[in-house]
């Protein structure tokens, strides 16, 4: 056993939902597993995704940069993939319909011609630097997904990826037990699991329970069917599909990644879409209602998506009418509650008949339940135990399901993200933490935007702000026109004359008991925004940010 120390570091993933990413690193060279996002939560206004916090890779010198490892296709897993790859142009390594996928980002981001993407099949092994990874099939909720089991001179360490044991998936490839049980007997040292579901008991149910609940929306509806989903599960919209071609309906798409993905997941034969049953979205209309089938995006209330379009009627090609039935067939991302719960609420205001779990079983999760957590477990058989893919909850409950089968407590690493795993001489330990934070992407911004930006955003947002413009003579130090306020999403103007008179009175008196001198013009500012922030919470009970400034004429 070398003496050199292997570290395993989760720069995502590792204490929330998202954003999955994980480096290993031994003797200064270093793979990256994953390079995913996280969808904004309600109150980062105006977040359109957040990445991980890379920096600790690109800080080092001494480190190289061997190659990123993709698992499967899916926004959490691929969506910083760009944002990586600005940073480390190294190879990208990924099945087949996940580098479709992940070519139809990168040539969205005109990175497609400078990424060297190799595709591999599961059962293949890369050899990258001291890095031995075996790939292996596991099933989730999206074809071609895997888990590596990665040979270093320290050990055999085990990533699954996000899983589910599911045995009769909707591609008919269930997942590659005598691998996983292989590993378990040549001696795993270290195995980093899904830990999503690990607070939900029992087994998490077949992809192919879907078909049932589409055979029963197909059925019933006497409209058009609006099915939204992520553009990225191809296995539920070849289930749509087959539902639409059964009961002789016409499927057409709509949003960007929706159309590109079919598009792409067609020509690699992973989707089997007849000709004549696929229409373009502009001839949806020209149908009788009971004829169409729509697959779309949004399933998490997004502002922009297709869905939140079609809920407000600010759609271009499509509205709701009264008798569309509508499925969203996803999970709902911890944060966006509120949003999809608001988008459901204004489709039903529309008249759409709106079927979601657990009103149907229009989706089933693509992650491991809590027994099939402990057969991940007992099939590997691992040294040391590093729970991943979760919020510390959830951490914390696989921690405990491997120690009821057997994985002493000192053996488990639950940390999270930037926290180092250290291997060395078989043995672990935990080591220094460093950045995890969360990288803001906004517009064309990549951390620009951090704590306290939200913060003012969030004072803008909740209380408004007001302006105040002072013209003064430089000399004299007088007012030479009446204070000017404007004001923002504070307090309804026409209706407040009173409180800004008062507003425009105490800076008159702040004016006259304070004369301008030197650097006064400053203090003057300083002062006047204090007393309007306390003036104004004690009249209104709101704290509008103040901005105040003195014009010298």
């Amino acid at each position: 056993m070398s003496s050199k120390k292997l570290t395993v570091l989760p720069l995502g993933g590792a204490g929330e939902v998202g954003k999955n990413m994980t480096v290993l690193e031994y003797d200064h060279k270093a793979i990256i597993v994953d390079a995913g996002l996280m969808f904004p939560e309600s109150d980062m206004l105006g977040i359109d995704y957040i990445i991980p916090d890379f920096s600790y890779l690109t800080d080092r010198d001494d480190l190289e940069v061997l190659a990123i490892l993709i698992t499967h296709g899916h926004e959490d897993h691929t969506g910083a993939l760009i944002h990586v790859l600005e940073s480390f142009q190294v190879p990208v390594y990924a099945t087949r319909l996940t580098a479709g996928l992940v070519e139809v980002k990168l040539r969205q981001a005109k990175l497609l011609n400078q990424t060297d993407l190799h595709i591999f099949k599961a059962g293949d092994t890369l050899e990258i630097g001291p890095f031995s990874v075996e790939s292996f099939h596991i099933t989730h909720s999206i074809p071609d997904c895997v888990g590596f089991g990665i040979t270093t001179p320290a050990g055999l360490v085990v990533h699954t990826g996000d899983f589910k044991f599911d045995h009769t998936p909707a591609d008919g490839w269930p997942p590659d037990f005598a691998k996983l049980a292989e590993f378990g007997k040549r001696g795993v040292l270290a195995l980093l699991s899904d830990s999503t579901n690990a607070e939900r008991a029992g087994w998490t149910p077949t992809e192919t329970i879907i078909d049932e609940a589409l055979d029963r929306v197909f059925q019933n509806a006497r409209g058009r069917i609006i099915v939204a989903t992520f553009a990225s599960l191809i296995n539920r919209i070849q289930q749509v599909a087959n539902a639409a071609k059964r009961y002789n309906r016409k499927i057409a798409a709509t949003g960007y990644s929706m159309v590109e993905n079919i598009k792409m997941a067609t020509e690699l034969g992973y989707l089997d879409l007849p000709r004549d049953l696929v229409i373009p979205l502009d001839e949806v209309n020209r149908l009788p209602p009971e004829q169409v089938v729509i697959m779309s995006t949004g399933t998490q209330g997004e502002p922009s998506a297709v869905l939140s379009r079609l809920a407000k009627g600010h759609h271009r090609q499509l509205d709701i009418r009264p008798g569309d039935t509508v499925v969203m067939s996803a999970h709902i991302i911890p944060g966006n509650e509120e949003m999809v719960s608001r988008t459901i609420n204004k489709l039903i205001q529309r008249g759409a008949n709106v079927l979601y779990h657990p009103v149907e079983m229009v989706h089933v999760s693509g992650h491991a339940s809590r027994e099939e957590l402990k057969l991940m477990l007992n099939l590997v058989r691992p040294k040391y135990f590093i729970p991943i893919h979760g919020e510390l909850r959830q951490l914390t409950q696989h921690c405990k399901l491997a120690e009821a089968i057997g994985v002493p407590r000192d053996n488990i690493a639950v940390v999270e993200n930037g926290t180092m795993i250290e291997f060395e001489d078989g043995r672990m330990a935990i080591g220094e933490r460093v950045p995890g934070r969360y990288v803001f992407v906004d517009g064309m911004g990549v951390g620009d935007v951090g704590r306290s930006v939200m913060r003012d955003r969030e004072t803008l947002a909740r209380d408004g702000f007001v302006f105040a413009v002072l013209v003064m003579d430089g000399e004299t130090g007088k007012l030479l026109d009446e204070p000017e306020l404007i004001s923002r999403g504070f307090v309804y103007v026409p209706e407040a004359e009173e409180l800004f008179e008062d507003a425009r009175e105490r800076i008159r008196e702040i004016v006259a008991q304070f004369p301008l001198n030197g650097n006064g013009a400053k203090k003057l500012e300083d002062r006047i925004e204090s007393a309007l922030k306390g003036m104004f919470q004690q009249e209104t009970k709101r704290r509008p940010m103040i901005f105040v400034h003195v014009n010298l004429v």
